[in-house]
């Protein structure tokens, strides 16, 4: 009997050994060419092939790039401007999905969580067919349409997420003290889910500034992105200058997202009735 208690303790030893060899083994398999994109990025080597030395020469060619800046000016219209319209309408989504059973609403169900499922791919060929059928001009507007087509149930979702945990009461007590619908909206319910609200926002802001596959379908002549802009620079050859700028953009990506799970951790405070 001991000696089997001892087997299986060695065993129990080994296996989780060998868990954490196979864990390990999986972050090094996803970060580490994320660690030597960015160690690359500092190469004072033309070519990313060989490390040559230490520079941030290829940082500072980046903010003197005209090019590089009407892409990044791009990137900023579009995700701002598409996540401020996704914001609101998505938020509006979850309120109605919520709160209210209306005909049709497993459908709708359905069809909201259809930008989250599909290949970007087949949603970029479809919003394309969708623009030239109207014969409307590709450019920025396309983009920022597209942007929010997908970036609505995002939202969606993570308000409905801080939908789910809300306690419907608080509400009853602000009516039973005299505040009207907008007023309990305005000073109880819009702060208890405000953290989803700018997670979600958030997360949107992150997807339409790194998209790539619906943005290169929907762009027009002058309405680069950054992203569209590293694949043309990608084309003649990866350089030191590549690697920098999606370092760049990499490491903004991660703050956003980080700050997004924290914001939707975070909980209403300060909330007035009166």
């Amino acid at each position: 009997m001991k000696g089997t208690g001892v087997g299986k303790r060695r065993r129990g030893r080994w296996l989780g050994r060998l868990l954490t060899a196979h864990g390990l083994g999986g972050y090094l398999f996803l970060y580490l060419p994320i660690f030597i994109l960015i160690v690359f990025s500092f190469n004072d080597s033309r070519y990313a092939a060989a490390w040559r030395g230490f520079t941030t020469r290829w940082y500072a060619t980046l903010f003197a790039d005209e090019s590089l800046g009407m892409a990044l000016r791009n990137s900023l219209i579009v995700a701002g401007t598409s996540t401020l319209i996704s914001t609101v309408f998505g938020t509006m989504v979850a309120l109605a999905m919520e709160r209210y059973n209306f005909w049709g609403k497993l459908a709708f169900d359905a069809l909201l969580y259809l930008p989250i499922i599909i290949p970007d791919i087949a949603m970029a060929v479809m919003l394309l067919l969708f623009f030239v059928l109207t014969r409307v001009h590709l450019g920025t507007m396309t983009i920022i349409v597209s942007h929010v087509a997908f970036n609505i149930s995002f939202v969606a979702v993570v308000v409905r997420a801080r939908l789910a945990y809300f306690d419907i009461t608080l509400e009853e007590a602000a009516q039973d003290l005299y505040a009207n619908e907008w007023q309990t909206f305005r000073r109880v319910t819009l702060p208890l889910i405000m953290p989803g609200i700018l997670g979600g926002a958030l997360l949107a802001f992150t997807l339409s500034l790194d998209d790539f596959v619906i943005t290169f379908f929907t762009a027009g002549p002058g309405s680069s992105t950054l992203p569209l802009r590293i694949y043309s620079m990608v084309k003649l050859g990866v350089t030191p200058e590549i690697n920098a700028l999606s370092s760049m953009m990499l490491i903004v990506s991660m703050m956003l997202v980080m700050l997004s799970l924290f914001l939707q951790r975070g909980g209403g405070k300060g909330i007035k009735i009166a």
